[in-house]
């Protein structure tokens, strides 16, 4: 696959679509280092701006992480755990503020869901580490 400069999709949404597939389709398995920017900036002829924008994209929507001096690696998925919740209870997602995240070390583009019990209590889970079930 290729990157159409001349395509009224910017050229960073192209490379997120294009690494997505590889991600999606297994050809870059959980762990798997993403190229150097400059390695990918060479590979599809495009900025690193625009290499950057696309990393940040994928690292929104959960699913690559990056460190400062280390690579770009595809975000490995939790195992999901069951979480039982109460009859009655009011279930909503969001996405949580900065603090929640490192609080639950959570990756950015994670959403978390809060479960509202009926007797007034609210848990929040990040949202790609359970499933919840109604009793």
């Amino acid at each position: 696959m290729s990157i159409d400069p001349r395509s009224h999709t910017p050229v960073y949404v192209q490379l997120a679509d294009l690494l997505r597939s590889r991600i999606e389709s297994g050809e870059l398995p959980p762990g798997a280092p993403l190229e150097s920017e400059a390695r990918l900036s060479q590979e599809y002829g495009i900025g690193r701006d625009a290499v950057r924008k696309a990393i940040s994209v994928l690292r929104f929507e959960g699913l690559v992480t990056s460190s400062r001096g280390q690579p770009t690696q595809v975000r490995p998925r939790p195992e999901r755990r069951q979480v039982e919740v109460p009859r009655g209870s009011r279930i909503s997602a969001r996405m949580p503020n900065g603090h929640q995240r490192r609080q639950m070390d959570m990756d950015e583009g994670i959403p978390i869901l809060e479960v509202h019990s009926p007797d007034g209590t609210v848990q929040a889970f990040p949202a790609d580490e359970v499933v919840l079930t109604c009793p």
